[in-house]
C-alpha cells in the first residue's frame, strides 16, 4: 500500500491547510501519477487531489481536473477509486469508469477540451 499526499477537505470546522497523507491501493497511485504526468506540460489544465468526505478511510481521495481556456472553464470531479483506467495517449488522456461487460463511462481530455461519454462500448482489437 502506498500513500498520496493530498489537500485537506474543506470543512466548516477548523483544520490546518497542511497536506494529508492517505493510504491508497497501488493501482490508484499509478492512475494518479498518469493523470499528473499528462496534466504537467499543459498550461490550461490543472489537477488537484483532495481528501474525500469519508475521513480515516483508505483510498479516500477525490480528483478535480480543471480546464481553463479564455472565459470558459470545465471541471471533472471524481473519487479516485471510481477510476478503472487512466491511459495517456500523448495528445489525449482517457479516463475509464465503471466498466461492466465491455461498456464503460469515459472522459477524454485533450489540450483544449473535455468529452464525457456515459455509455461507451469498448472494443478490443
Amino acid at each position: 500500500m502506498t500513500t498520496l499526499e493530498v489537500q485537506p477537505r474543506d470543512t466548516p470546522e477548523e483544520r490546518d491547510d497542511t497536506p494529508v497523507e492517505i493510504p491508497v491501493d497501488e493501482a490508484l497511485s499509478v492512475h494518479a501519477t498518469t493523470i499528473e504526468d499528462w496534466v504537467a506540460p499543459r498550461h490550461n489544465w490543472e489537477v488537484v487531489f483532495r481528501e474525500g468526505h469519508d475521513f480515516g478511510r483508505q483510498n479516500n481521495v477525490e480528483a478535480r481536473l480543471l480546464l481553463i481556456g479564455g472565459e470558459c472553464s470545465s471541471t471533472l470531479v471524481f473519487r479516485l477509486d471510481q477510476l478503472d483506467a487512466a491511459e495517456d495517449f500523448g495528445d489525449e488522456l482517457v479516463l475509464r469508469f465503471d466498466e461492466r461487460n465491455g461498456i464503460a463511462k469515459t472522459a477524454r481530455l485533450t489540450s483544449n477540451g473535455l468529452d464525457v461519454e456515459l455509455f461507451h462500448i469498448l472494443t478490443y482489437t
